[in-house]
Protein backbone atom coordinates (compact mmCIF):
# COMPACT_ATOMS: atom_id res chain seq x y z
CA UNK A 1 0.00 0.00 0.00
CA UNK A 2 1.32 3.51 -0.56
CA UNK A 3 3.14 5.20 2.47
CA UNK A 4 3.89 8.69 2.56
CA UNK A 5 7.62 9.42 2.87
CA UNK A 6 8.68 12.03 4.92
CA UNK A 7 12.18 12.89 5.42
CA UNK A 8 12.27 10.97 8.70
CA UNK A 9 10.38 8.21 7.02
CA UNK A 10 13.30 8.03 4.09
CA UNK A 11 15.87 7.51 6.97
CA UNK A 12 13.70 4.94 8.32
CA UNK A 13 13.78 3.03 5.12
CA UNK A 14 17.12 3.20 4.57
CA UNK A 15 17.34 6.05 2.10
CA UNK A 16 20.96 8.18 2.62
CA UNK A 17 19.25 12.15 3.57
CA UNK A 18 21.66 14.68 1.46
CA UNK A 19 21.53 18.02 3.34
CA UNK A 20 20.85 19.65 -0.29
CA UNK A 21 24.26 20.77 -1.14
CA UNK A 22 24.75 21.85 2.61
CA UNK A 23 27.66 20.14 4.98
CA UNK A 24 25.98 17.66 7.07
CA UNK A 25 26.95 15.27 10.08
CA UNK A 26 27.76 11.71 8.63
CA UNK A 27 24.76 9.45 9.31
CA UNK A 28 27.17 6.23 9.58
CA UNK A 29 29.84 8.50 11.83
CA UNK A 30 26.54 9.55 13.93
CA UNK A 31 25.57 5.80 15.11
CA UNK A 32 29.57 5.37 15.46
CA UNK A 33 29.47 8.21 18.00
CA UNK A 34 26.08 7.21 20.30
CA UNK A 35 27.25 3.88 20.00
CA UNK A 36 31.20 4.23 21.59
CA UNK A 37 29.39 7.08 23.83
CA UNK A 38 28.56 3.86 25.99
CA UNK A 39 31.60 3.14 27.05
CA UNK A 40 34.86 4.12 24.78
CA UNK A 41 36.06 6.99 25.48
CA UNK A 42 39.33 7.18 23.44
CA UNK A 43 37.43 6.79 20.45
CA UNK A 44 34.73 9.79 21.46
CA UNK A 45 37.87 11.83 21.53
CA UNK A 46 39.02 10.81 18.47
CA UNK A 47 35.19 11.25 16.32
CA UNK A 48 34.84 14.63 18.35
CA UNK A 49 38.06 15.93 17.23
CA UNK A 50 37.60 15.03 14.01
CA UNK A 51 33.80 16.49 13.77
CA UNK A 52 33.16 18.74 16.57
CA UNK A 53 29.33 18.29 15.89
CA UNK A 54 29.50 14.71 16.57
CA UNK A 55 29.49 16.10 20.17
CA UNK A 56 25.53 16.43 19.81
CA UNK A 57 25.45 13.07 17.28
CA UNK A 58 21.42 11.74 17.68
CA UNK A 59 20.39 8.14 16.30
CA UNK A 60 16.71 6.32 15.59
CA UNK A 61 17.75 3.12 16.23
CA UNK A 62 14.66 2.47 15.39
CA UNK A 63 10.84 3.05 15.49
CA UNK A 64 11.82 6.54 17.16
CA UNK A 65 13.56 5.39 19.93
CA UNK A 66 16.13 8.20 19.55
CA UNK A 67 19.48 8.04 21.52
CA UNK A 68 22.05 11.52 21.82
CA UNK A 69 25.54 10.37 22.60
CA UNK A 70 24.97 12.22 25.59
CA UNK A 71 22.32 9.71 26.42
CA UNK A 72 23.90 7.17 25.62
CA UNK A 73 26.55 7.83 28.48
CA UNK A 74 23.71 9.17 31.02
CA UNK A 75 22.27 6.22 30.90
CA UNK A 76 25.05 3.49 31.62
CA UNK A 77 26.52 5.82 34.07
CA UNK A 78 29.77 6.83 32.16
CA UNK A 79 30.48 9.87 34.48
CA UNK A 80 34.24 10.33 32.15
CA UNK A 81 32.31 10.40 28.86
CA UNK A 82 29.04 12.46 29.47
CA UNK A 83 31.47 15.69 31.34
CA UNK A 84 34.16 15.35 27.92
CA UNK A 85 30.51 15.62 25.89
CA UNK A 86 29.27 18.43 27.76
CA UNK A 87 32.33 20.24 27.07
CA UNK A 88 32.41 20.01 23.56
CA UNK A 89 28.76 21.23 23.06
CA UNK A 90 26.66 18.36 23.99
CA UNK A 91 23.30 19.34 25.37
CA UNK A 92 22.43 18.78 28.72
CA UNK A 93 18.97 16.85 29.82
CA UNK A 94 17.22 15.94 32.48
CA UNK A 95 18.58 12.47 32.19
CA UNK A 96 22.27 13.69 32.47
CA UNK A 97 21.30 15.97 35.01
CA UNK A 98 20.20 12.77 36.99
CA UNK A 99 23.06 10.90 36.22
CA UNK A 100 25.77 13.40 37.18
CA UNK A 101 23.91 13.81 40.50
CA UNK A 102 22.69 17.37 39.58
CA UNK A 103 19.74 17.21 42.35
CA UNK A 104 19.11 21.23 42.34
CA UNK A 105 18.74 21.08 38.70
CA UNK A 106 16.30 18.11 38.77
CA UNK A 107 14.33 19.39 41.29
CA UNK A 108 14.12 22.28 40.03
CA UNK A 109 13.03 21.08 36.82
CA UNK A 110 10.02 19.12 38.33
CA UNK A 111 9.26 22.21 40.39
CA UNK A 112 8.67 23.88 36.97
CA UNK A 113 7.31 20.73 35.49
CA UNK A 114 5.15 18.45 37.73
CA UNK A 115 5.21 15.26 35.95
CA UNK A 116 8.58 15.34 34.24
CA UNK A 117 10.09 12.68 36.30
CA UNK A 118 7.64 10.20 34.91
CA UNK A 119 9.52 11.04 31.47
CA UNK A 120 11.44 7.63 29.71
CA UNK A 121 14.93 7.93 28.52
CA UNK A 122 16.27 6.28 25.21
CA UNK A 123 15.27 2.45 25.44
CA UNK A 124 12.43 3.38 27.64
CA UNK A 125 14.94 3.59 30.47
CA UNK A 126 13.53 5.48 33.50
CA UNK A 127 14.54 8.66 35.44
CA UNK A 128 15.53 6.97 38.76
CA UNK A 129 17.89 3.77 36.64
CA UNK A 130 19.67 6.95 35.36
CA UNK A 131 20.45 8.33 38.85
CA UNK A 132 21.08 4.32 40.02
CA UNK A 133 24.04 4.72 37.64
CA UNK A 134 25.58 7.36 38.59
CA UNK A 135 26.07 6.00 41.88
CA UNK A 136 27.89 7.67 45.20
CA UNK A 137 27.68 10.59 43.37
CA UNK A 138 24.62 10.47 42.34
CA UNK A 139 23.17 9.65 45.56
CA UNK A 140 20.80 12.51 46.54
CA UNK A 141 19.66 12.80 42.99
CA UNK A 142 18.16 9.14 43.84
CA UNK A 143 16.77 9.67 46.85
CA UNK A 144 15.29 12.84 45.65
CA UNK A 145 13.46 10.57 43.27
CA UNK A 146 13.05 7.79 45.11
CA UNK A 147 10.71 10.28 47.87
CA UNK A 148 8.56 11.46 44.56
CA UNK A 149 7.70 7.56 43.84
CA UNK A 150 7.01 8.01 40.45
CA UNK A 151 10.29 8.56 38.57
CA UNK A 152 10.95 4.31 37.95
CA UNK A 153 8.14 2.84 37.10
CA UNK A 154 8.67 0.47 34.15
CA UNK A 155 6.76 0.54 31.03
CA UNK A 156 3.85 -1.39 31.41
CA UNK A 157 3.82 -4.97 29.84
CA UNK A 158 1.61 -8.20 29.86
CA UNK A 159 2.63 -11.74 29.97
CA UNK A 160 2.70 -13.72 27.05
CA UNK A 161 2.42 -17.46 26.79
CA UNK A 162 4.87 -19.30 25.06
CA UNK A 163 2.54 -20.83 21.98
CA UNK A 164 1.65 -16.99 21.27
CA UNK A 165 5.28 -15.69 21.35
CA UNK A 166 5.79 -18.54 18.88
CA UNK A 167 3.39 -17.96 16.46
CA UNK A 168 4.34 -14.53 15.59
CA UNK A 169 8.26 -15.48 14.42
CA UNK A 170 8.51 -15.05 11.09
CA UNK A 171 8.87 -12.63 7.98
CA UNK A 172 6.45 -10.04 6.91
CA UNK A 173 6.51 -8.23 3.88
CA UNK A 174 4.95 -4.29 3.26
CA UNK A 175 5.67 -3.86 -0.02
CA UNK A 176 7.40 -5.71 -3.02
CA UNK A 177 10.70 -4.78 -3.04
CA UNK A 178 13.25 -6.90 -2.02
CA UNK A 179 14.10 -5.21 1.53
CA UNK A 180 10.89 -3.90 2.01
CA UNK A 181 9.83 -6.60 4.94
CA UNK A 182 10.52 -7.30 8.58
CA UNK A 183 11.03 -10.56 10.47
CA UNK A 184 10.25 -11.09 14.15
CA UNK A 185 12.36 -13.49 15.50
CA UNK A 186 13.33 -14.80 18.72
CA UNK A 187 16.79 -14.46 20.88
CA UNK A 188 17.41 -15.31 23.99
CA UNK A 189 13.70 -16.07 24.61
CA UNK A 190 12.98 -12.72 23.91
CA UNK A 191 11.03 -11.62 20.76
CA UNK A 192 12.57 -8.91 18.10
CA UNK A 193 11.90 -7.20 15.05
CA UNK A 194 14.50 -5.96 12.78
CA UNK A 195 14.07 -4.87 8.80
CA UNK A 196 17.03 -4.90 6.55
CA UNK A 197 19.55 -2.03 6.58
CA UNK A 198 17.76 -0.80 10.05
CA UNK A 199 20.50 0.19 12.58
CA UNK A 200 19.88 -2.27 15.26
CA UNK A 201 17.66 -5.35 16.18
CA UNK A 202 14.83 -3.86 18.29
CA UNK A 203 13.19 -5.92 21.34
CA UNK A 204 9.04 -6.44 21.42
CA UNK A 205 7.46 -6.10 24.84
CA UNK A 206 4.03 -7.26 25.31
CA UNK A 207 0.83 -4.88 25.66
CA UNK A 208 -1.76 -7.64 25.56
CA UNK A 209 -3.59 -9.46 22.72
CA UNK A 210 -0.59 -9.61 20.39
CA UNK A 211 -0.08 -6.08 20.60
CA UNK A 212 3.60 -5.26 20.84
CA UNK A 213 6.05 -2.35 21.06
CA UNK A 214 9.49 -1.67 20.32
CA UNK A 215 12.05 -1.27 22.93
CA UNK A 216 11.88 2.56 24.06
CA UNK A 217 8.88 3.05 21.25
CA UNK A 218 5.70 2.49 23.21
CA UNK A 219 4.05 4.34 20.98
CA UNK A 220 5.00 1.93 17.83
CA UNK A 221 1.57 -0.19 18.42
CA UNK A 222 2.09 -3.46 16.33
CA UNK A 223 -0.88 -5.48 16.21
CA UNK A 224 -0.77 -8.89 14.89
CA UNK A 225 -3.45 -10.31 13.11
CA UNK A 226 -4.89 -14.03 12.79
CA UNK A 227 -7.28 -16.19 10.31
CA UNK A 228 -8.34 -19.56 11.58
CA UNK A 229 -6.25 -19.71 14.39
CA UNK A 230 -2.54 -18.48 12.05
CA UNK A 231 -1.06 -14.97 12.76
CA UNK A 232 -1.51 -13.46 9.04
CA UNK A 233 0.53 -10.37 9.22
CA UNK A 234 0.59 -7.28 11.75
CA UNK A 235 -0.04 -3.29 11.07
CA UNK A 236 1.59 -0.89 12.56
CA UNK A 237 -0.13 2.68 12.04
CA UNK A 238 -1.24 2.47 8.47
CA UNK A 239 1.23 0.29 7.31
CA UNK A 240 0.59 -3.54 6.74
CA UNK A 241 2.39 -6.34 6.82
CA UNK A 242 1.28 -9.11 5.09
CA UNK A 243 3.48 -12.99 6.91
CA UNK A 244 5.12 -14.89 3.51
Amino acid sequence: MPIELTRRGLFFLGVPLMAQGLPHVDPVAAQEMVGVSHSNLKRVKELVEKDPGLARATIDWGFGDWETAIGAASHVGNREIAEFLLAHGAVPTIFSAAMLGQTDVLRGMVEAMPGVQQTYGPHGITLLAHARAGGEKARGVFEYLTRLGDAGKPLPTQPLGIAERDSVVGKYAYGAGEKEYFVVDLAKEQLGILRPGAPARRNLLHSGGLVFFPTGAPWAKIRFESEAGKVTGFKLGSLSAKRV
